[in-house]
């Protein structure tokens, strides 16, 4: 039991290839292969609850690892990298999808943060310097996470069976919650920022 929250950290990490991959392949971006409309639907259908499933883990397994006195120092390392590579997954497969520009800027800034603050963590780590983690900063996975679930659910409107007329209004509000989510994943990365400059 020990060994359950890092083995859900590792699941997260797996489910997080399979969604880039589902969605690249739909996107065409598996070279000599393109799936009828019917696969394309399955692997919608299936990146999505494979991000559902891995987004649920990202909760469980630090919630275990205190439960069962299991919190270990590879666990405090692996569970924010297995974050970013569910978020870089889940961005990465939507741009491959439909890289619309309501998409592609919210998405990129994401992206820029989060590899801009890892740099900066290696840089402060490096000088013996920690950088503690805020409470906007352990909301902030969460509103990505939201915000990228309501995006793929957009993406593939269609294989979900629902209403072609409610995914217009469907989009705006997964456009307005990415939206959202780069605004507050941007204040974190400033955050971030001060407390690096006057702890250096």
């Amino acid at each position: 039991m020990k060994h359950l929250p890092n083995l859900l950290t590792g699941l997260r990490l797996a489910l997080s290839l399979f969604v880039f991959l589902a969605l690249a392949v739909v996107g065409g971006a598996w070279p000599g292969w393109r799936p009828d409309a019917r696969a394309s639907a399955a692997l919608e259908v299936w990146g999505f609850a494979a991000f559902v499933v891995a987004a649920v883990t990202d909760f469980f397994d630090g919630w275990l690892a205190r439960r069962l006195g299991a919190v270990s120092v590879w666990g405090a390392i692996l569970d924010p990298i297995a974050d970013k590579v569910l978020i870089c997954a889940a961005v990465l497969g939507l741009l491959a999808l439909a890289a619309s520009p309501a998409l592609v800027i919210p998405a990129a800034l994401i992206l820029f943060r989060e590899f801009a603050v890892s740099a900066l963590r290696e840089v402060t780590a490096g000088r013996g310097v920690a950088l503690p983690v805020t409470l906007l900063a352990k909301w902030k996975t969460t509103f990505q996470l939201v915000a990228l679930g309501a995006e793929l659910i957009v993406a593939g409107w269609p294989a979900f069976g629902l209403p072609p007329a409610a995914r217009a209004p469907a989009a705006l509000g997964a456009h307005a919650l990415l939206w959202l989510a780069a605004a507050v994943t941007l204040i974190t990365g400033a955050q971030y920022l001060v407390q690096a400059r006057r702890a250096l």
